[in-house]
């Protein structure tokens, strides 16, 4: 009995760098919303089956030994497990952590509690001749970990739903009794980018809260108000996101937001809407919300959002760059590796104003022009809007120029998407010198992820002197757009682990070099 138990020892600490490294996936999948968590291992065999103890039925010739011999095999088959998986996790690079929230506390209590009832009953049942019955079953329980974490996760659902609703009360008594209007802010892309646009503008003249980081999710807005809103404010900035439809309406439920601001309709997150249909009706779900004293400001050079029979009567205001017949859209605009400039028209007013901006690409531009809309029709003057625009810093990890040693380093290092992409790269075009990108390319685009890859592939070729590809199954379509546009192959790089890139850029860069980096995938798409 003491020497079972002790050989469960390094069982259970190679068990805890199993779980850990399933909790952070689970993580990383929402917590299994939308069946994302077993659609990655569905996805991924290769990281949940052959793991190294996959060996573990080479522990049934313990059948044939006698005495201590088992109990040594298995804590020294564990033991040297944990070791093996402790070397690899340390040379592992982690782009995102775990983080150990109350939900994952909870969680880890839960997984315990399962391991703790087993390793219990069969102390409490020891027997010798059960002893390998009880290993088997043992090992059979670790190199089923991501599952157990699933039927974790799942015993944890009506907790979870006791604290949420809990938590969701205390935040909508809150924002009942300050009166705080809500501005909605959602879109395929370019969510967090246009709603800091956004509090940076209204800020000039009003108290603005915006929701922090990308706590775009009914979780992360009831966190933000009541850990963060105070009475004061005048406005508050909600930045809105979803994978299917029924989730932005599922949030505006929460925020009932006054004004609304729809960026761009696109592929983004395709795989999970399922229908380009889907993505649209989701995305409105935000319009609809809206009172009919509020209203919603549009992109007017956004087809989708055009051809949209919008379901409420609040006011509809649109901005454009081709499309003039809107209520604000620009003109001469200079675009350069230092920023912008372009002129504002509004619908009513023969004045035409010029704005200049230290942002990056002419997607910005459209961010921009909602921006001040928006603004204007909150009562903010032509003057103030100019030196708020002027003013604008880039959001982190979203077209951030930075000078890193002797590299310029263009960091769009956020979730990837078509349109972003190809901004990104033109951007990149623009800049002197010499240019490189690093890419994984993108995800979640359903069936056309290798269509939108390989044409990202041939947008490369256009725009850059090499091509470091991270992953090597997941960019082989990128790699066949860059041939297919007659790129030198010479000059096209695979690696498997993005760390690698800088010792390379070393090498190839010359006194004047570029470099952008364009999506970074999460841990679960590293391969």
């Amino acid at each position: 009995m003491t020497l079972f138990l002790i050989s469960l020892v390094p069982y259970l600490i190679f068990t805890l760098f199993k779980l850990k490294k399933a909790i952070h996936m689970l993580q990383q999948n929402y917590y299994d919303e939308s069946r994302r968590y077993f659609l990655w291992i569905f996805k991924n065999p290769k990281k949940v089956w052959l793991e190294l103890d996959i060996w573990f039925p080479i522990l049934t010739f313990l059948f044939f030994l006698n005495g201590y011999l088992p109990a040594i095999i298995f804590g020294v088959f564990y033991f040297l497990l944990a070791a093996e998986y402790n070397a690899r996790r340390n040379k592992e690079q982690v782009k995102k952590p775990l983080v150990v929230t109350s939900r994952v506390k909870r969680l880890m209590i839960t997984i315990f509690l399962i391991y703790f009832l087993i390793i219990g009953f069969m102390s409490i049942t020891y027997c010798e001749q059960n002893l390998l019955w009880d290993y088997l079953f043992l090992g059979l329980l670790t190199y089923l970990s991501y599952f157990v974490v699933a039927v974790a996760n799942v015993f944890n659902i009506p907790i979870e739903k006791c604290v949420y609703w809990h938590y969701k009360k205390q935040a909508m008594k809150k924002m009942n009794e300050y009166h705080i209007p809500v501005i909605g802010v959602t879109g395929s892309y370019g969510k967090t980018s246009s709603k800091n646009i956004i509090y940076e503008i209204l800020s000039i003249k009003y108290n603005t809260f915006v929701s922090p980081k990308n706590f775009n999710t009914p979780y992360g807005l009831i966190n933000s108000i009541n850990n963060y809103l105070d009475k004061f404010e005048d406005y508050f900035i909600a930045e809105m996101g979803a994978f299917k439809k029924g989730e932005i309406a599922a949030t505006c439920r929460l925020m009932k937001p006054t004004y609304g601001v729809l960026t761009v309709i696109g592929e983004a997150h395709l795989e999970s809407f399922g229908s380009q249909q889907n993505i649209q009706e989701g995305k409105f779900e935000l319009v609809e919300s809206l009172p009919e004293n509020g209203f919603a400001v549009l992109n007017g050079d956004d087809v989708y959002q055009l051809q949209y029979p919008v379901k409420n009567k609040c006011a509809l205001y649109w901005v454009g760059i081709t499309n003039h017949k809107v209520d604000a859209y620009a003109t001469n605009i200079k675009l350069s590796s230092e920023g912008s400039c372009f002129d504002v028209h509004f619908k009513g007013d023969s004045n035409v104003y010029s704005f200049r901006t230290k942002l990056l690409g002419k997607h910005n531009i459209y961010n921009i022009l909602q921006g001040v809309l928006l603004g204007y029709k909150l009562g903010i003057s032509i003057e103030d809007l100019k030196r708020a625009v002027s003013r604008l810093q880039p959001v982190e990890h979203r077209l951030e120029l930075k000078l890193i040693g002797n590299l310029y380093i263009i960091d769009d290092a956020y979730n990837s998407n078509p349109v972003g992409a190809k901004d990104a790269l033109e951007v990149l075009g623009m800049m002197p010198g010499e240019k490189i990108v690093v890419t994984p390319g993108m995800i979640e685009l359903g069936e056309k992820q290798w269509e939108e890859n390989k044409k990202l592939g041939m947008e490369i070729a256009e725009q850059v002197d090499y091509a470091i590809l991270v992953g090597e199954e997941q960019t082989k379509p990128i790699y066949e757009g860059l041939l297919e546009a007659k790129f030198n192959e010479n000059h096209i790089y695979v690696l498997k682990d993005v760390k690698q890139a800088f010792p390379l850029i070393q090498k190839i860069k010359k006194e004047e070099t570029y470099v952008l980096l364009e999506n970074d995938l999460p841990d679960l798409f590293n391969e």
